[in-house]
Order: C-alpha cells, then sequence, then structure tokens
C-alpha cells in the first residue's frame, strides 16, 4: 500500500471518535503488506471494539496466522473466547515473548504455578516484568512463602526495575514472611532496590513491620540506609 493510501487510513482512525469504525471495514483494510506500526493501530482498534472486534480479529488471525499485532487485539477485546486463544497460546510455548504475556492481561489468575515458574525465569527484562504483572492478579490466591518462591528469581535480577516489580507484587501482604523477605533486600539489594524495599515495609504498616525497621535502624552498617529507616520510623510513629 502506497503511503499515500496510508495516509488516509491513518487520517480515518483518528477521526473515530466523531465517525465510528466499522468491524468489517477495520478487518478489510488490514493487510500484512501495511506498515507496522498501522497493523498494529488497525489491529488495536479492532480490540478496543470488544465482542463486535473479536470475530474479525479471529478471522484475520485464520488468513494471515499469529501476528502480534493480533494477539495484541485479542488480549484488549477481553472476550472469554480470546482469553481461552491466548491461553492455548500460551500452553503451546516454552518461551513466551512480552506480547502474549501482556495480552493475557488481568487474567493472570487463570495461570498455573507451573507457568509463572516457567515465565518469572525468561531471561528478558520485558518477559519478566509482564510476568510480574500476571502475578499480580495470581498473587491473593497463594500462600506467602509460594509468592515469595515464584518471586525469587526476579528478586535477584541484576536489573532494578524487574527487582521493584517484584517488590511492589510483594508489599500487597502482610505476612512476616514477606517482611523478613524484604529486610534482606533492605540489607544486600542495590541502593534502588533497597529504597523500594524500605518503602514497602514503611507502606506495610504492621506490627512485624514495624519491629524490622527498628531492628534495621540498629543494625544497619551503610548509614544512609540506615538514616532511610529512621525516616520510615519517623513516619510510623
Amino acid at each position: 500500500m502506497s503511503s499515500i493510501d496510508e495516509a488516509t487510513l491513518w487520517d480515518r482512525l483518528s477521526n473515530a471518535r466523531w465517525i465510528p469504525l466499522n468491524p468489517a471495514w477495520l478487518g478489510e483494510i488490514f493487510s500484512p503488506s501495511l506498515s507496522d506500526e498501522l497493523r498494529f493501530a488497525v489491529a488495536e482498534r479492532l480490540g478496543m471494539l470488544a465482542e463486535s472486534g473479536w470475530p474479525i480479529i479471529n478471522a484475520l488471525i485464520e488468513q494471515h496466522g499469529i501476528q502480534p499485532e493480533l494477539i495484541h487485539a485479542a488480549g484488549l477485546c477481553h472476550q472469554p473466547e480470546a482469553r481461552d486463544w491466548l491461553l492455548a497460546l500460551l500452553n503451546q510455548s516454552n518461551d513466551p515473548d512480552a506480547i502474549l504475556l501482556n495480552a493475557l492481561g488481568c487474567w493472570g489468575a487463570e495461570l498455573s504455578i507451573a507457568q509463572f515458574k516457567l515465565i518469572l525465569q525468561l531471561p528478558g527484562q520485558a518477559e519478566r516484568l509482564a510476568g510480574l504483572n500476571l502475578l499480580s492478579f495470581k498473587s491473593h490466591q497463594l500462600q506467602a512463602l509460594e509468592l515469595i518462591e515464584l518471586c525469587e528469581h526476579t528478586l535477584r535480577d541484576w536489573r532494578d526495575s524487574v527487582v521493584i516489580a517484584s517488590i511492589r507484587v510483594l508489599q500487597r501482604r502482610n505476612e512476616i514472611e514477606i517482611s523478613n523477605r524484604l529486610v534482606l533486600l533492605v540489607q544486600d539489594g542495590s541502593d534502588e532496590s533497597a529504597h523500594a524495599a524500605l518503602k514497602a515495609l514503611g507502606c506495610m504498616a504492621t506490627i512485624h513491620s514495624k519491629q524490622s525497621l527498628k531492628i534495621l535502624s540498629l543494625e544497619l552498617k551503610d548509614e544512609n540506609r540506615r538514616l532511610q529507616v529512621l525516616r520510615q520510623l519517623q513516619q510510623q510513629y
């Protein structure tokens, strides 16, 4: 498709607020020959059409095969059939990518422990972050030690962004085991992850988390971290 034709399509998509898009028309204009950005934009519009968009997305999958933009669209439409299709893709993959994991979005509670173990040990940052987002929807179903065990690889990640995302999953819980694991991060983590773990302990505001902060204020050798602990304690009381 020529750049002029693509410009016309972009213009039509941008005017969707005033002139609603027809799902069938979106299906007709979708083509592998479109630029990557435009393909994703068309697929995204289909996903946003929810129940009227899924039949078109499904037909495009049958016509063009499993494409990243169609996986993304399937996740956006939030239909049970789309969920089942995405979960089937996950079951078939030993190396799921971030597009598939992000498409599963709020369906994290549907995943098994075995699937989370696979996902959270994937080497890529994007995949681990997507996996942690999925885990946030599953965490309420797990015992504290199960949750910590699942997060262990990401808590030991060399990238602060992954460690901090793990802390955010853990801090939604207030069990003693969670507090103890956060204490280890304050003691041994990088400056950024230690600061995040310290803030998480402060946010928990349980008897045990407060006791943990008191102990840290006495035992930490790093003066900067010890001062951060003291500030957290001041906020607690």
